[in-house]
Order: structure tokens, then C-alpha cells, then sequence
């Protein structure tokens, strides 16, 4: 199910453009975060206060067929603006290639938080360096399939 409603693109610049060419391309480019190599996936939410459609960027962090979203923020005292989104509407659309597809994504703690984080981790790294740098425990989702 595709979330309806009016766009609003992201107010970073790398993080609009790369949306639009990963969606434009049906996943082909802009596929990586920069020239990293490393897979992104397209996560689309709805915002909790304007109700407009928002869309981010994440690592490409799946096992499964589920995929992780982590919180992270680059290791920030706050957690990004996207959190409070999935907290009000767990329902999301995550394109992974030329089709997005609906997922459900519920937080995770304790020992499933903690595998989910190592994938992430395994998957990017810097995670650890973020988890490290804050005092907060980066919230960590897992989006699956609603059919």
C-alpha cells in the first residue's frame, strides 16, 4: 500500500536528490551512501505533525526479508525527526531495488535490539562510533512484510 498525500522532500539537499535519482532510476543509481559503495534503502512515512509524505535514506541493513532502520543520527544527543514519525504510524513503504513494498516496523529492545544493532553494525560501522559517541541508546526498528 503506497502512503498518499502531499511530498515533502527532505530539507537536506544530498538527502532530497538522492531520494528522487534512487526512485527515478528504479534503484539502479544513487544507490549508495556516496561513494561509500555500501546499499541504501528508500524509507517512506508519514509526518507526525504535518501529516505530509516524508522520505529518508537508511542503510541497507536486511536479514530475513525485514529490514533494520537504526536511529542513529551520527551518534546525536537527540534522535532524528523520522523517530516521532514511526512512533505515531509504524506503517512504511521501503523501496529496496524498483518497487517499494509496505512494512510495519515496530522498536525493538533489549536482545533483539542488540542483534539487529550488530547487522546494522556489520553492515556500517560507524554505528558503533555513534552508539559510542551518545549518552541515548540509538533506537533501532525492524520494518516486516504486512503481506
Amino acid at each position: 500500500m503506497q502512503i498518499e498525500g502531499e511530498y515533502e522532500p527532505s530539507a537536506w539537499d544530498w538527502v532530497r536528490d538522492q531520494v528522487a535519482e534512487y526512485e527515478a532510476s528504479g534503484g539502479t543509481r544513487a544507490n549508495t551512501l556516496r561513494d561509500t559503495g555500501i546499499p541504501i534503502i528508500v524509507v517512506t512515512m508519514r509526518g507526525h505533525r504535518s501529516g505530509k509524505v516524508r522520505k529518508i535514506a537508511l542503510m541497507r541493513v536486511e536479514h530475513g526479508g525485514d529490514y533494520a532502520l537504526v536511529a542513529s543520527k551520527g551518534g546525536a544527543p537527540s534522535n532524528p525527526g523520522w523517530y516521532a514519525n514511526l512512533v505515531a504510524d509504524p506503517g512504511v513503504t521501503i523501496q529496496d531495488g524498483p518497487e517499494p513494498a509496505s512494512f510495519v516496523a515496530r522498536e525493538v529492545t533489549g536482545d533483539e535490539r542488540q542483534a539487529w544493532f550488530d547487522r546494522a553494525v556489520e553492515v556500517f560501522p560507524n554505528y558503533a562510533e555513534y552508539q559510542a559517541k551518545t549518552d541515548r541508546v540509538i533506537p533501532v526498528f525492524v520494518a516486516e512484510p504486512t503481506g
